[in-house]
Parts: C-alpha cells; sequence; structure tokens
C-alpha cells in the first residue's frame, strides 16, 4: 500500500512543482510529514540536508531518500525501501517528463505571444511564494535550535547562516567552499 501511496504523492507533486526543487520542498514535507506520517520533521530535515549537498536535482534527491526512509519507517525490509526510493523518484519526473515533450513545441511557436506571456507573469510570483515557504520551512527548530534551551547551539547556527549568506552573496565566494567551511565550522564547533 505505501508503494502505491509514494507513486501518487510523489506523481501529484511532480505536475503542481513550478519554480524547481526548492520550491516542491514545501509540497514533499506537506505530503510526507503532514499528511502521510511517513518521516519527521527532523528526519525530513536531515534528508533536506543530504539533498542539498548530494549531486542532482534537489527535488528528486528529496523524492529517493523521502521514498526509501518512508518504506523504512513501515517497517518494510531494506530491498524494498530501495524500490520505494526508485518508485518516489521515477514518480516526481514522469509526468512533467511527459508533458514538457507535449508542451514544448508549442512552446517555441507561441512564446512570444500575449497570452502566454501573461501566464509566465502569474507564474513568478507563485513561484518566489513556493521558495519563500521553502526557506521559512528550513528555518525550524530543528536547523537553528531553540533559543530557550540551547542559546549557544542558536547563536552559532545564526553566525554561520549569515557568514554563508553575505559570503556568498556580497563576497562571491564560491557555493562548494561555502559547504566545506560551514561544515568545517561545525565540526569544530560542534
Amino acid at each position: 500500500m505505501v508503494f502505491l501511496k509514494l507513486f501518487i504523492v510523489f506523481s501529484k507533486i511532480g505536475i503542481f512543482n513550478f519554480g524547481g526543487g526548492y520550491a516542491m520542498l514545501s509540497l514533499i514535507q506537506n505530503e510526507v510529514v503532514y499528511k502521510n506520517h511517513w518521516l519527521t520533521v527532523s528526519e525530513f530535515t536531515d534528508i533536506v540536508a543530504v539533498s542539498q549537498s548530494t549531486p542532482g536535482p534537489i527535488g528528486i534527491n528529496c523524492a529517493t531518500y523521502a521514498g526509501y526512509t518512508a518504506v523504512i519507517n513501515e517497517g518494510y525490509p531494506e530491498w524494498m525501501a530501495v524500490l520505494g526510493a526508485i518508485i518516489a523518484s521515477l514518480s516526481i519526473i514522469w509526468l512533467p517528463f511527459i508533458l514538457m515533450i507535449l508542451v514544448s513545441k508549442a512552446l517555441l511557436k507561441h512564446s512570444k505571444s500575449r497570452g502566454v506571456q501573461s501566464v509566465f507573469s502569474a507564474l513568478r510570483p507563485a513561484i518566489v511564494g513556493l521558495l519563500v515557504s521553502a526557506a521559512i520551512m528550513l528555518m525550524s527548530e530543528e536547523n537553528f535550535g531553540n533559543p530557550k534551551e540551547s542559546t549557544f547551539v542558536f547563536i552559532v547556527s545564526i553566525l554561520i547562516f549569515l557568514f554563508s549568506f553575505f559570503g556568498t552573496r556580497k563576497f562571491k565566494i564560491h557555493p562548494i567552499l561555502m559547504i566545506l567551511l560551514c561544515g568545517l565550522a561545525g565540526l569544530i564547533i560542534y
């Protein structure tokens, strides 16, 4: 039953996603954490962290890890969890893939038309909203700590966040180097 639910959930996420992987994070979290209770918030946060640091699109990586973990948490053996990871990964891409094949020729032909431009203009604010939602979702207690319970962890997390934000935005430090520096800082401090 979990495999059919994985297929349906990730197919739905794939077809309703606009704006890339970060935009779909809030949709994935809503489905796997809150609606289906396959993962805890902490497990989802870990999955997002791993998905960001592994090669490939974050949405597919997140679906892979979520599918695997959901099947494990349902009590199935590891070999079936691999099947869950494959189902979730393929489910998130199959409908958009087919849709893009069908739409791409017409979209190229009519890309300059007023109607197509209006649709894309309407989608831009929605995509920004989904990205902001993903950013807010990642600013959770699991990532930053609780300022009342562990002030030190909270302050260090905020400082690492600010260092990475300004390092990449203002000083143009390469993101891979920034990931390594922040990982090293976390290893030393914690």
